[in-house]
């Protein structure tokens, strides 16, 4: 479990990939290594990754962890295929900087949102626009599909979303349109990578587990599933709304 407050920026110094995966060596991350160890999980622009490798004192700290195929399909850590010039590319490559939060500990003050660093897919960054201060930024998310649903209904104004590992509030939804936005304040941007992101640039989701548990036990409910009390207060609901309507 994570908080999306991200505690460091690793820079990526080696990247290996085989028809299994990928491994990505993250440097420059000594101030979070000091109580690590193999099988730790840290997340990585919001990806949540099992340190397989790791020395404190070698380029700045450095640590490996080992992406399966799934994550890299998942994330922007893995390939992005460019149409115009038929070509693939690798979205990590030697020298990005990654956010980086290790998994909450229990002494902690917990700041940000509940994080489980399992992202669900990425979205393109539209528009960038100074607010004083501030960035606003806009973001779309990609065309729902069989496999990979609408996140839509998970992201609300003012609610969280989980973008690049940091915890964020969200400032609008388009649903039409398929886009959302956040507002950094000027601390923010120069702690995370989102506000050096150019447009056109991936992102990695996360949206708000609460939102999933809840459609998940009203929809078991409505079907005649599930908790039969939810599915009573559900129903007095729908009875009360419809005595409203004179129906």
């Amino acid at each position: 479990m994570f908080t999306g407050l991200i505690e460091h920026l690793g820079l990526v110094s080696k990247v290996d990939h085989d028809s299994g995966g990928c491994a990505l060596t993250i440097s420059q991350s000594a101030p979070i290594l000091d109580d690590c160890h193999i099988g730790d999980s840290i997340a990585v622009n919001g990806a949540c990754l099992t340190v397989i490798e790791f020395n404190q004192d070698v380029e700045g700290g450095y640590f490996k962890v080992w992406l399966a195929n799934e994550t890299l399909s998942r994330t922007d850590l893995g390939k992005s295929y460019c149409r115009k010039y038929s070509t693939i590319t690798w979205e990590r490559v030697v020298g990005d900087q990654v956010n980086l939060e290790r998994a909450m500990g229990s002494h902690v003050r917990f700041g940000g949102h509940f994080v489980q660093a399992h992202v669900d897919t990425t979205a393109v960054v539209i528009d960038q626009a100074p607010d004083g201060d501030s960035l606003r930024l806009r973001f779309q998310l990609p065309e729902p599909t069989s496999d990979r649903p609408s996140l839509l209904p998970y992201i609300i104004p003012k609610g969280y979303v989980c973008i690049d590992g940091a915890s964020l509030t969200v400032t609008e939804v388009d649903d039409a349109q398929r886009t959302f936005g956040i507002m950094l304040i000027q601390h923010t941007q120069e702690k995370i990578t989102l506000g050096k992101k150019a447009k056109g640039s991936k992102i990695n989701i996360e949206v708000d587990m609460v939102g999933k548990y809840v459609e998940k036990s009203v929809l078991a409910a409505l079907e005649g599933g599930g908790n039969q009390v939810l599915r009573t207060f559900i129903e007095k609901i729908v009875d009360e709304a419809l005595t409203r309507k004179g129906l």
